[in-house]
């Protein structure tokens, strides 16, 4: 990446001259008509919008506005053509392009992601500015502001559209209940406006359109004040979220009590903003709507450029020419010059200040070659065995500044008849790529490795002082081979000097793409061929001198500098890197010292040299014929070597010298362009329509000047070799003439095979191209090179990529190197160091997706960087037509760097996919490249009204009454335990307290606000002795007013008490300083405390009128943060407590566990009523007093022996992660699970299977038994309806396809099989329920497996809700529904739960077959996206698996965008290496698209007392900007 100085610099050759040579089959081109109207049909896209102008009128004015434009540009590029040299060729042209390209998209505003201060630097709060809506301004951190509701007017920022300030205030008044239009609020304040809010709302209706609104409590949407709002038919309960009616209005004037214009929102303004634009259109989709696999239909653009040239032929080199004293190998030349011309130099090696150490001459190779060789066959063993044989492979560990002492081990491994494995020096135990160095090491089956004695001592060491073994690597020997360990040979002892055979010589390491490293295998008679080819191609001749800037230990540094130097006894001087980081210019100045013939070279070390060149006037490169650019077949290395021509020409440099040559591990040199006097034609250019090449076509390009890709010849092809260019994919059929395909070679100099992996060697080094016929072009293998390009005039070849930088996007190949070129384009300098920049491409869903990395300078302001990389998207999108799907920054010199400078992309690439990339900025763009979505569904008018017979309808004989025992409670958190005498003794004093203290009347409301404890229960009964409807609350928390005590205050109010029932404490801090800070504490009814109440005798205990009347209300907030209170009858209240005593076998001898909260639902029940219904003993243990003795629960449990006990999900959390090491010492104390029969969890959502399994698979240490845990199922409007109890059989678990769920079906499919989602029946449907699925909309009953909503029918059901605002008759459908046929008379209360009945093999207790119930999920909690119902839990499972920092994760969607809350635990570093992953596991795995990933900290995200996620007040919290995140970005 070094060598990218520009996309073209000056090029001197005109136009006119290279069209002519290019044949005629390169020149079917684009017309001037079509230019202009492919012109204006790019540039119509991003026109921004005229306001106050319909959308729809601007089309016409867009394509004749664009057309007019293109037109001054075409005469521009007319004159500019006339000039002598092409304009095309200019240096700056690349640059031109991307400006160009740029200011298309002048006034585009994108969210700027925003940043916790303490990611960025920690400063203080007063300079925090207020929020603002600008991208620009905006690289502030989030701090926490509560109550800050002000709203900033929005007319201050000017650069807010003022179409979107109306329609921002529009829209903030707007309430999800009412619609917008009819609200006073919404209409526009002046008649001139409406155009523009017209104007936007239809902008809007293009994101809309394939998204239906989520009409389960759809938020308001803030991107236009006119979309109306639709009612579901089954709304919401009245009371608002979080704030009862009349209180504090000021926050009910905007959206769900959330300030619209918070900073949030207007991110997410300017967010949609920019999705609204439309995208590139999608590809035919993907998916088809059935659940078999995906299908990709690939359907090509029909007006896609096709290769129309004939098909090629095999082209053949010149032969190899017969030298009559040509050595039979290798080593016979190193023998030949070793005892004819001992004196002769071989290598001279340098130092880092570029004075020359040491120069090695042919006589002193031989004979330390000799040594070694002598001494690694004789002198190394192991019990007296020779450690090494001949055909054992060594590798070879000398650092880049040592050429020496390589040759000396490199000749002496082949003297021996060892293979050589050159590999680069080990310097930490977590060198990029080291592992992959040690797997291949230990494949090849190496013991021993070569080093200096001054590389061995820089190794790292174990603390017995031998070198570590490093990370996957085998364990090896390590030998130095400086002159002192050497032995000299026995007398006796020669070496056999053999003739070159087809045995290994030596293995080259190479890293592919995937970062896996294989060795490539090369004989000795191709070692020996490929010598020879490349004297002839070079005109090397005896005694010359070659400076080599290339790391010679592989590739072309160790062919030219190493093998085939000695072939012609040449005199080497090796420049090493480390010379060159410090002085650029040292291997001109070496060339110029030594008067070099040769030099071989990077595009980079002459990039480095222009740079450098100022200081120095006095060198020449006259002596120069060859210089060898090794990296030519690089596109981009025409710019280096056109520069370095324009500079160095005037310093003796002639033209023709500059030879660019192709080269790849597996065939070794491919083409080297020759000098005229060793016969070679003039250069070629050829200037490429970048769109055609991505379809793997050759044009030439004559007009489009944004996207053409510029390429140089690398010559023609080595001497004794055959080429041909096949297809890239599938079989190597032969490409045609204006095709681009993958280069392969048969010739005797490639590569043999991968060592050791036979499958890939078959593939590449065994290749049989054929023709289109399918007839083999020739009985030899051809060796795949994986160079992309074609032949051209003059036999040519052209390379235009390379296979590991291929990306294939969209069925369109993409060059990361090209894209990283246009990177560089976008003023570089100032923001991400230039050399550093990786693209690599990633699948995600079935897709490759363009990812860019760069190191961003540390001076580089977190707005400047933003800018650069919104540039980058921009100038990308432009010039190569194809969206980046990430751009990350990471901080300087932290991406894994290559052994020789340069950035290794393929473990940037794995700590980018592992989350270990830790970037400082990170940009996604999913909307705009992800095109592949399967179709939004939409929702057929026939659809689902094929219902199929009720087989279902579960009823349950009723059983007699229990008997009224006297039962006792025990409470576990230190109060004491009553029996029913002191529980009746202290109701009645609280009912005397209530009729005399509080004067109340029979009916009145009454708050218990207890902490859990026999008060509460003693209270409750209290309250019914004196004919009150008692209420139970949850007290607030004192180090927490802010927050609970509001909704204490609003079940107060909403539940209309007429009393407040509290101990003292509780009452001194309702009334406390504090309350006065977050209520009104001057409206709380009467407040009377029970701690001291007087011994008085209660006259009469009130008796109930009719069972129907209310007995008490249950009040509680749902997750979708929802306040509703249900009416419990005296009937129903009886039947709930008959039904549990039947299901669980409730005797008075029981004893039960119970460690739930008591304020509502079955916990309550369980708490209340049911010990003092059926008689037995009841062991309390309240959830909090685990969080001070996690293990109170489980030994209580053990101690009383417990048969059944009931728990929450968060206490059973608690558990696992409190008790998960310590199972081992709860034995030792005794505790013994074996008792419990049933332990059930109380919950109101679909099981949760891992966390049951992961606690039943803990504690089976101390005897739990694998069938005891179960989970029960209740809901508002009843409390329960499954519970497992002690009989019947085991709850079942089915495994359904998720894809199949989202649209409302059930797939039953085998465990394992992809997208299958585990889900477990919710216990025992209890005595006297009925239940029934009915169809969501229809109404209409759905039979066995199919989904719906779970109606109930029990005397148990709730009654109504019950609310302040006498809105019952919008609910009452809620609790009074009929089926719309079959079954009409009976009346269900409806649960707004999704689940199935499946009726099982197995039989029940009374020999009936048992119907299990399935909980899918809460239907208020479902997330409509794309026509489909999404669970959030599904979503969420999904990224919580993604990275192994992921605590906790939540989802929500606001106006249509995905939010996605991930919770950090680990450091704030890792933050930004989540959002692309959770980015990728939601579009794998849900085919959505996230529009806003927000990471936080460890407890952010609300949780109630039964374990469920509160979504919508995180929702509300992160939109009004409370929820002070790390990180909070907004993909494009």
């Amino acid at each position: 990446l070094y060598r990218i100085s520009c996309w073209f610099d000056a090029f001197a050759t005109s136009r006119e001259g290279w069209k002519s040579t290019l044949s005629m089959e390169l020149q079917r081109d684009i017309t001037q008509k079509g230019y202009e109207k492919k012109r204006a049909k790019l540039l119509a896209r991003y026109i921004p919008l005229i306001q106050g102008v319909d959308p729809s009128l601007q089309a016409e004015n867009r394509v004749s506005g664009s057309s007019q434009a293109t037109a001054t540009g075409v005469k521009q590029q007319k004159s500019r053509s006339n000039n002598s040299r092409d304009e095309r060729f200019r240096s700056d042209v690349h640059t031109e392009a991307v400006q160009a390209a740029l200011a298309k998209y002048k006034e585009r505003k994108m969210p700027m992601p925003s940043k916790r201060r303490s990611v960025l630097v920690h400063s203080s709060v007063e300079t925090y500015t207020p929020p603002d809506t600008s991208s620009a301004s905006e690289d502030e951190g989030s701090l926490r502001r509560q109550g800050r509701i002000t709203s900033t007017p929005f007319q201050s920022h000017s650069n807010v559209e003022p179409w979107l300030n109306r329609v921002i205030q529009g829209s903030s008044t707007s309430s999800s209940a009412s619609s917008t239009s009819s609200h006073p609020g919404g209409k526009p304040a002046a008649a001139s406006n409406t155009a523009t809010v017209t104007a936007a709302a239809t902008v809007l209706a293009d994101l809309m359109a394939h998204t239906q609104l989520d009409n389960h409590s759809a938020p308001p949407d803030v991107t236009t004040g006119l979309v109306e709002h639709l009612h579901h038919e089954r709304p919401q309960v009245a009371s608002v979220r979080g704030v009862p009616r009349g209180y504090n209005s000021s926050i009910l004037e905007t959206a769900d009590g959330v300030p619209v214009n918070s900073r949030v929102s207007s991110k997410i303004q300017q967010l949609l903003n920019t999705l609204k634009r439309p995208k590139r259109p999608p590809l035919k989709e993907f998916f088809v709507d059935d659940f078999e696999e995906l299908l990709e239909v690939q359907q090509p653009d029909p007006n896609q450029p096709k290769p129309e040239g004939n098909q090629m032929n095999v082209l053949k080199g010149e032969p190899l020419g017969m030298v009559t004293n040509w050595p039979p190998s290798l080593l016979a030349a190193l023998q030949r010059w070793g005892t004819t011309q001992p004196k002769a130099p071989c290598l001279t090696a340098l130092d880092t200040t570029g004075k020359a150490i040491y120069t090695l001459t042919y006589g002193k190779l031989w004979s330390r070659s000799l040594k070694l060789a002598y001494t690694l066959l004789n002198r190394l063993t192991t019990k007296n065995e020779p450690l090494l044989k001949p055909g054992d492979r060594v590798a070879l560990v000398f650092p880049n500044s040592d050429p020496v002492m390589f040759m000396v081990a490199f000749y002496g491994c082949l003297l021996a008849e060892l293979i050589p494995v050159p590999i680069e020096v080990p310097l930490t135990r977590k060198d990029a790529g080291s592992q992959q160095i040690g797997f291949l090491l230990g494949s090849c089956g190496v013991t021993l490795a070569l080093t200096t004695d001054a590389c061995q001592k820089g190794l790292p060491k174990a603390q017995t002082g031998e070198v570590v073994t490093f990370k996957g690597w085998p364990r090896l020997m390590w030998f130095v081979i400086d002159g002192k360990h050497l032995a000299k040979p026995a007398k006796d002892w020669h070496p056999q000097v053999r003739d070159a055979s087809a045995e290994i010589a030596y293995i080259e390491y190479k890293t592919s793409k995937e970062g896996s490293t294989v060795g490539i295998t090369v004989s000795h008679a191709s070692m020996l061929a490929h010598c020879h080819a490349l004297t002839q191609a070079c005109g090397y001749s005896e005694a010359e001198t070659l400076t080599n800037v290339l790391d010679f230990k592989r590739d072309a540094g160790l062919w030219h500098g190493v093998l085939t130097s000695v072939m012609n006894r040449m005199h080497v001087i090796s420049i090493p890197y480390a010379l060159m980081k410090v002085n650029p210019l040292s291997w001109i100045q070496k060339v110029c010292l030594y008067k070099a013939r040769v030099a071989v070279v990077k595009s980079r070390d002459m990039h480095w040299s222009l740079l450098a060149q100022r200081d120095q006037r006095d060198v020449s490169l006259s002596s120069l014929r060859m210089l060898l650019v090794a990296d030519g077949a690089n596109p981009w290395s025409i710019s280096s070597c056109d520069a370095f021509l324009n500079v160095f020409q005037s310093r003796g440099l002639r033209p023709e010298v500059i030879c660019p040559c192709a080269s790849s591990s597996e065939a070794l040199t491919v083409a080297i362009r020759r000098p005229p006097e060793l016969g070679g034609p003039p250069p070629g250019k050829a200037v490429l329509s970048m769109n055609c090449l991505s379809f793997g076509v050759i044009r030439v390009d004559t007009e489009e000047k944004l996207s053409v890709l510029t390429v140089q010849d690398v010559g023609q092809i080595m001497p004794g070799a055959n080429v041909c260019v096949v297809k890239v994919d599938g079989t190597p059929y032969l490409c045609k003439a204006d095709e681009v395909g993958e280069i392969c070679v048969n010739s005797g100099a490639t590569g043999m095979a991968y060592f050791g992996l036979l499958g890939i060697t078959k593939n590449v080094f065994e290749a049989i191209p054929v023709t289109a016929a399918g007839v083999p072009v020739s009985d030899q293998p051809f060796t795949r090179t994986g160079l992309l390009g074609f032949v051209g005039p003059d036999y040519l070849v052209f390379v235009v990529g390379k296979l590991d930088g291929l990306m294939t996007v969209s069925g369109r190949r993409h060059n990361a190197d090209d894209v990283v070129a246009t990177a560089l384009a976008v003023e570089p300098m100032k923001f991400v160091y230039r050399g550093r920049i990786a693209v690599f491409s990633v699948t995600v869903l079935h897709d490759d997706r363009i990812v860019l990395v760069a190191e961003q300078r540390p001076d580089a302001s977190e707005e400047d960087s933003f800018q650069w990389m919104s540039r980058v998207l921009q100038a990308v999108d432009s010039i190569h037509q194809v969206g980046v799907y990430c751009l990350a920054l990471v901080p300087a010199n932290t991406l894994p760097k290559a052994p020789l400078g340069g950035i290794h992309i393929s473990e940037t690439k794995q700590r980018f996919l592992e989350g270990a990339l830790h970037p400082c900025n990170v940009l996604m763009c999913p909307h705009t490249c992800v095109t592949n979505l399967p179709k939004p569904r939409q929702k057929q008018p026939g659809e689902e009204r094929s219902v199929f017979p009720s087989s279902l309808s579960v009823s349950r004989r009723m059983h007699g009454e229990g008997s009224r025992g006297s039962s006792a409670l025990c409470m576990l958190d230190g109060f004491n335990s009553a029996s029913c005498i002191q529980l009746h003794k202290r109701a009645e004093r609280v009912a005397v307290a209530l009729l005399e203290k509080g004067r109340l009347n029979v009916g009145d409301h009454v708050a218990l606000v207890y902490p859990p404890g026999v008060d509460l229960i003693a209270t409750f009964y209290g309250c019914l002795y004196a004919g009150c409807i008692p209420i139970t609350v949850r007290p607030p928390h004192p180090q927490n007013l802010a927050t609970t005590l509001p909704t204490v205050k609003m079940i107060v109010e909403v539940s209309k008490s007429a009393c407040i029932l509290t101990t003292q404490a509780i009452m001194k801090l309702l009334k406390s300083k504090e309350a006065a800070a977050a209520v009104d504490i001057k409206t709380w009814p009467t407040i009377l405390d029970t701690d001291d109440m007087p011994k008085k005798k209660l006259a009469g205990i009130f008796r109930p009128a009719s069972p129907d009347m209310l007995a008490y209300l249950d009040f509680s907030v749902s997750t979708t943060g929802i306040l509703a209170g249900v009416k419990m009858s005296h009937a129903a209240t009886s039947a709930l407590c008959r039904s549990i005593k039947l299901q669980c076998e409730l005797y008075p001898s029981r004893q039960i566990a119970i460690c739930l909260d008591p304020y509502c639902g079955l916990g309550f029940a369980l708490w209340c009523l049911c010990s003092v219904y059926s008689g037995h003993q009841s062991i309390l243990v309240p959830p909090l007093e685990l969080e001070s003795n996690v293990s109170v629960w489980l030994s209580a449990v053990s101690q009383y022996k417990v048969r059944v006990t009931f728990c929450s999900y968060s206490v059973m959390e608690m558990c696992t992660k409190g008790l998960g090491t310590q199972t081992d010492i709860l034995r030792m104390k005794g505790v013994n699970l074996s008792c419990v029969r049933t332990c059930m969890v109380v919950a109101e959502e679909r099981p949760r299977i891992t966390l049951t399994q992961s606690f039943s698979k803990l504690f089976k240490d101390l005897g739990l038994s694998a069938r005891a845990v179960s989970t029960t199922f209740g809901c508002r409007v009843n409390v329960a309806i499954c519970l497992q109890g002690t009989a019947g059989p085991d709850p079942t678990t089915v495994y359904v396809d998720m894809r199949a769920l989202r649209h409302d079906r059930v797939r039953l499919v085998e465990r394992g099989s992809p997208h299958s989602l585990p889900l477990m029946e919710s216990g025992k449907i209890l005595p006297g329920v009925k239940v029934i699925i009915a169809h969501t909309e229809t109404k209409g009953p759905l039979g066995d497996s199919h989904l719906g909503e779970i109606w109930v029918s029990s005397p148990h059901n709730a009654t109504g809700y019950y609310t302040v605002y006498g809105e019952e008759a919008l609910h009452a459908d809620h609790f009074t529904a009929r089926l719309s046929f079959g079954d009409t008379q009976t009346i269900w209360a409806r649960t707004g739960y999704l689940g199935f009945l499946r009726r099982t093999e197995l039989t029940d207790a009374s020999g009936e077959r048992h119907d299990a119930l399935y909980v899918v999920g809460s239907l208020d909690e479902t997330l409509e996206l794309r026509g489909m119902r999404y669970h959030p839990i599904d979503i969420e499972t999904s990224v919580i698996r993604a990275h192994k920092s992921i605590a906790e994760c939540a989802v929500f969607t606001w106006t249509n965008l995905l939010v996605v809350v991930v919770e950090l635990e680990g450091s704030e570093q890792e933050a930004l290496d989540l959002v692309a992953l959770v980015t990728n596991v939601v579009l794998e795995e849900h085919y959505l698209i996230v529009g806003v990933v927000v990471i936080v900290d460890p407890g952010v995200i609300p949780i109630n007392s039964r374990g469920e996620k509160q979504r919508m007040h995180l929702r509300d919290g992160f939109l009004a900007d409370q929820l002070d995140p790390i990180y909070v970005a907004y993909n494009m």
